[in-house]
């Protein structure tokens, strides 16, 4: 169960690579559009916003977080369902998805999959984050493989689920018309207590939290939040700097 308000908290510096994926994006009037993983919708508004008269689905799989999308009232249809199983009832002419696909595995499976849902001339544009090698991450998995929570969170634990970005050059060049790929490291700046520590709980920490009971949950969140002031010091200002590395896909049949 996701918590849109934990996950919004940083609404702003998460909504930036949306946007700067859909600036690459140059159709002019697409008729089908989805936001597959659009979570609170936050994203899906954007889309509504550039193209109004469009008929655009918002898809996820978590009811909390569409039920926040509800209340944007703009003109989307609204579908509960497994981002890594769903399908299309017509082929699209842009397929957007951003920061939902590093929670599905098999990629070399998955990106063909996705370009078979669009119309000729149609966009695959993601983004995903690339960060899971950084001390946000690895001291997490550090963390969660000490005692006692090693054997409720190590079964848990995933390798990066997102590849380097030649990898998926080679997974997508044969199948479309025109391809690019780029990274981009935001350095973000954070304010408040143990912000990293926030940030993760949001999204790549949740499921981990959610597997201890409330003692246990205490002990570890401290645990890692004291990792994380060594890697992340808060600076004189009492601002925190996170670089935040982000892979962008948008290729075109």
């Amino acid at each position: 169960m996701w918590d849109p308000a934990q996950y919004l908290r940083y609404a702003d510096l998460r909504l930036r690579p949306a946007v700067d994926l859909l600036a690459q994006v140059s159709l002019a009037s697409p008729k089908q559009i989805v936001d597959l993983g659009c979570g609170a919708g936050n994203v899906t508004r954007i889309l509504a916003e550039r193209w109004p008269d469009v008929d655009l689905t918002g898809v996820d799989g978590s009811a909390e977080m569409l039920n926040r999308a509800r209340d944007l009232a703009v003109n989307v249809r609204w579908v509960q369902a497994d981002i890594a199983t769903w399908t299309p009832d017509t082929p699209l002419d842009l397929l957007f998805s951003n920061a939902a696909l590093h929670f599905v595995d098999e990629h070399e499976r998955l990106f063909p999959k996705l370009l078979e849902f669009l119309a000729p001339g149609g966009v695959l544009a993601v983004q995903m984050p690339r960060n899971f090698g950084a001390p946000s991450h690895t001291l997490m998995y550090a963390a969660a493989r000490q005692e006692p929570w090693r054997k409720q969170l190590e079964p848990l634990l995933r390798p990066s689920p997102v590849a380097e970005p030649e990898r998926y050059h080679d997974i997508l060049v044969p199948h479309v018309s025109s391809l690019d790929i780029w990274e981009t490291e935001y350095l973000q700046l954070l304010e408040g207590d143990d912000p990293v520590a926030e940030w993760t709980k949001g999204t790549w920490g949740k499921p981990l939290l959610d597997a201890l009971d409330d003692d246990d949950r205490q002990a570890f969140e401290a645990d890692y939040k004291a990792r994380l002031r060594v890697a992340y010091p808060r600076r004189p200002d009492g601002t925190t700097l996170f670089p935040f590395r982000r892979l962008f896909i948008v290729a075109t049949l």
